[in-house]
């Protein structure tokens, strides 16, 4: 009976991990978050992607990051940014951001995406 603890103890921290990561998608819209989430783009991902309102990819077939939420909702961002995005392409860095960063980061994505 003393061997299920443990996996009881294990299951807990993994549901409040994930709890944790879970957001209502009301991510922050400040200036400064903005301007932060805006940096993380162009460090991370402007080789590549458009990550303002109206440039083009550097990267053919590179999805704009404005148009990334007529694709999916930009919550289900949350945890590959958090563990590392990896791509089925080789050219795609993997990276992983703190949980301050991914808000900063996914309010960025939230403040250009067209309607």
């Amino acid at each position: 009976m003393s061997c299920s603890k443990p996996f009881f103890g294990v299951a807990f921290i993994l549901f409040a991990a994930s709890s944790a990561l879970a957001s209502d998608g009301a991510y922050p819209t400040d200036p400064v978050s903005v301007a932060t989430g805006r940096e993380l783009a162009e460090i991370h991902c402007a080789t590549c992607h458009a990550v303002g309102r109206d440039d083009q990819s550097a990267q053919a077939g590179a999805p704009a990051f404005r148009d990334l939420s007529s694709r999916y909702p930009l919550e289900s961002l949350e945890e590959p940014l958090a563990e590392g995005i990896v791509t089925a392409h080789d050219n795609m860095p993997e990276f992983a951001l703190e949980p301050d960063d991914i808000d900063a980061f996914l309010g960025y994505l939230t403040t250009i995406q067209v309607k």
